[in-house]
């Protein structure tokens, strides 16, 4: 069983993850949170009840803390920074892609708009086995592009 979370303030967004993730073909179970301050609770109480997150999805445009304070964070707590995050924005916009490599994130997926794209998305993730190796992709890498 693999622990994803996603923390992303669209409803929306959350829903159609979650629809797609169904289609992955492997065992997860989904925690989502609303926005930034919400997800760093969730980490909090989740991670000091294992199992911790096998990978986090993180939208960078969130309310009341947004997800480069929430990445920034994760990468400075003990207890958080070894836990895979993967930037998954609308933006194609070079300084945030800079900006989430600079922080820590283990690699950037622009939100695909299809379902399909977004099963590929989700799957191309696990298959990085990114909670085994816990690496950020090399720059060249960082940013996975499907189309």
């Amino acid at each position: 069983m693999k622990n994803i979370f996603l923390a992303d303030d669209d409803a929306d967004d959350r829903d159609f993850f979650a629809d797609a993730l169904k289609e992955v073909k492997m065992e997860t179970e989904l925690i989502t949170a609303n926005d930034g301050m919400e997800l760093m609770s969730s980490l909090d109480e989740k991670v000091t009840v294992p199992p911790p997150p096998h990978v986090i999805f993180l939208d960078l445009n969130m309310p009341r803390k947004n997800g480069y304070e929430c990445l920034k964070e994760i990468r400075e707590t003990d207890k958080l920074k070894n836990i895979p995050v993967v930037v998954f924005s609308t933006s194609e916009n070079k300084h945030a892609i800079d900006t989430a490599y600079d922080l820590g994130a283990n690699c950037y997926i622009r939100k695909p708009k299809s379902h399909e794209l977004l099963i590929q998305s989700i799957e191309t993730v696990m298959g990085l086995d990114l909670w085994r190796h816990n690496r950020q992709l090399p720059k060249k890498e960082f940013v996975i592009a499907l189309s």
